[in-house]
């Protein structure tokens, strides 16, 4: 077996390395810059035109030192423009498109995910040492905030246009009327925004999290929604109340029992039933995932999040890159026949499991 001694040492790849560790370090800073012009509608202040640091600073009502400085790493990391002689910044327009507004591709509202898993590294780096891990409940409720983030913008974009075009007939079938439920729901903004679009069909949101299914409720109220209804439940043990359709987006990967899950989707499902999983874009092989520029997060938001909340509660812990070869193998275990795997529009992270229930 050659060891680290055995192997000629290359003092060009050590300084090739040490520079890339350092670019990373730097980029992993600017991600919460990045989290702060979003949070203090920076970016959206500074879209309106060239400014000053101090006209900046008056348009988002905020402190010009802080303004400045938050300025010069932004610049310094390519994200802004500067012009020496006016002392002006400008934000250009196809930078402003992945970083403003409230549509599916403001990509800013990924860096809050940053911070939030980032305060929990102490409890991560226990697990490490004692096995466990860091329970849901921890990262609440924080993390209902930025979920809804993360998730709100895409689902008007994209669900309704994007997302149900991939789930062959299923929109039809909305249209005259069904029972459909949303497992895992968070916010329920998926759910109100399918009860609106299709008044015919009763929609229920499952979440095992009271504050969420509060602002859940909240909103279907203020939308005057009467076909939209909301409960507190564990997905592990699913009412046993037929359905039509079951949607899941991004609630799979990280439950404590995957495989059960699917298993009570299934259940629950009538004859001819379809459930939608809405989940990660990967693959189940390490090195099919290598050279894939988002694999690092995904894999990193999978210690610092999705595998550790499996492990707390003694979980599979499948963690955020199952991917598409092993989700196959548990869908069809669940007696699921996957009808397709469809991409997502504005969303390379995500793909469209559709899947219909087999019955012999």
């Amino acid at each position: 077996m050659t060891t680290v001694a055995d192997q000629i040492f290359d003092e060009s790849k050590v300084e090739e390395f040490a520079g890339m560790l350092i670019d990373t370090y730097s980029r992993s800073l600017l991600t919460f810059m990045i989290d702060i012009g979003h949070r203090t509608q920076l970016f959206d202040a500074t879209a309106q035109g060239p400014a000053t640091s101090v006209e900046l600073a008056e348009r988002a009502g905020l402190q010009e030192r802080y303004v400045r400085e938050w300025l010069g790493a932004l610049v310094t990391g390519g994200v802004f423009t500067y012009d020496p002689i006016t002392h002006t910044y400008t934000l250009p327009a196809e930078h402003a498109a992945c970083l403003c507004g409230a549509g599916s591709s403001n990509l800013a509202v990924v860096s809050l995910i940053s911070a939030l898993l980032g305060s929990h590294l102490d409890e991560v780096v226990t697990a490490f040492r004692e096995g466990g891990g860091v329970s849901y409940e921890q990262f609440r409720p924080r993390f209902t905030d930025v979920m809804d983030s993360m998730s709100r913008g895409l689902f008007d974009g994209q669900l309704i246009n994007g997302v149900l075009p991939s789930t062959g007939d299923l929109p039809r079938r909305l249209e005259k009327g069904i029972r459909v439920a949303d497992i895992g729901c968070g916010t329920g903004h998926a759910v109100n925004l399918l009860a609106t679009a299709y008044p015919a069909s009763d929609f229920v949101g499952y979440d095992f999290s009271p504050d969420a299914i509060d602002r859940a409720r909240a909103e279907a109220a203020a939308l005057g929604l009467t076909n939209a209804r909301f409960e507190v439940c564990d997905v592990a043990a699913l009412p046993a109340e037929p359905l039509d359709a079951v949607f899941a987006f991004d609630a799979i990967h990280d439950q404590a029992d995957p495989a059960g899950v699917l298993r009570g989707v299934y259940d629950v499902l009538v004859p001819d039933g379809v459930f939608v999983m809405f989940d990660i874009k990967a693959s189940s092989n390490l090195e099919d995932n290598i050279g894939n520029p988002a694999a690092p997060l995904l894999y990193s938001v999978s210690v610092l999040h999705c595998m550790t909340v499996s492990l707390a509660r003694d979980g599979a812990g499948l963690g955020t890159v199952w991917g598409e070869q092993l989700a196959r193998k548990m869908l069809g275990e669940a007696g699921f026949e996957v009808a397709s795997v469809s991409d997502v529009p504005d969303d390379p992270l995500d793909c469209v499991y559709l899947c219909r229930k087999v019955t012999s």
